[in-house]
């Protein structure tokens, strides 16, 4: 399972969201560019970063972002303010390795439909439930659809993978999360990443075998120090199968 270690910015500075709010970001005073560069340090294969301001349509971090995305070591799987194909092949051309896409899906599917098929295996489809409808606009409009109903009509895309995030449960209720997202990587065609489940090394266990969670981005408990980048890696990795002896 992947694991992306995740970052958040927003006016230039590392930050985490309780519930998406942007009016109670916890501000982490790290360099965000040592920062990423040390993800790959510790072994990450990816990295995750979020936009916060582009989603309200300013580009203060857009040479943050690039920088991020020349120097991280690992290729950057980017979100935020992703609203027309033009933001989207700006930074596919920028050098992102991914871009994720939730909003412009939920307005223009026809759109996101081409640019999998013009950028097969570099679009992420974000799912952000709450209260069993689809949120887009930051987590701040809800949809007229169900996830599951989200998900299927792009099920011909070839996506990267779809981001799955409980909004309501939002690390204040593990279980449940687990439980949304089992359900919606069995329905599935595109390997599933998890978001906002984990805390510990023991949530990234379960999560591990849970059927096409492929991987699960990790940001808040790194900052918070609840969990190492090397635990999450560590327990990550493919469980070894015990060979028995022959004499």
């Amino acid at each position: 399972m992947m694991i992306y270690p995740t970052m958040e910015l927003k006016d230039g500075r590392c930050v985490t969201l309780d519930k998406g709010r942007l009016d109670t970001a916890m501000v982490w005073h790290v360099d965000p560019v040592a920062t990423a560069c040390s993800f790959a340090a510790d072994g990450a294969e990816w990295m995750h970063l979020t936009d916060f301001d582009a989603i309200e349509g300013d580009n203060r971090n857009a040479g943050l972002v690039e920088e991020i995305i020349r120097t991280a070591g690992i290729p950057v799987q980017l979100g935020g303010g992703m609203r027309s194909r033009e933001h989207v092949e700006h930074w596919i051309d920028k050098g992102a390795g991914r871009v994720v896409v939730g909003t412009l899906a939920a307005q223009d599917p026809e759109m996101v439909r081409m640019l999998t098929r013009l950028y097969p295996d570099q679009i992420v489809l974000a799912v952000d439930v709450w209260e069993g409808q689809v949120m887009t606009d930051g987590w701040r409009q809800a949809g007229s659809f169900t996830p599951e109903a989200f998900i299927e009509a792009f099920a011909d895309c070839p996506f990267a993978g779809i981001i799955i995030t409980d909004i309501e449960s939002d690390m204040s209720d593990v279980e449940a999360q687990l439980g949304l997202i089992a359900g919606l990587a069995e329905k599935a065609r595109t390997p599933v990443i998890a978001s906002g489940v984990v805390r510990t090394a023991d949530d990234v266990a379960r999560l591990k075998y849970i059927g096409s969670v492929s991987g699960t981005l990790v940001g808040r408990a790194l900052f918070r120090k609840t969990l190492t980048l090397a635990e999450a890696l560590e327990e990550a990795a493919p469980s070894r199968e015990p060979v028995a002896e022959f004499r």
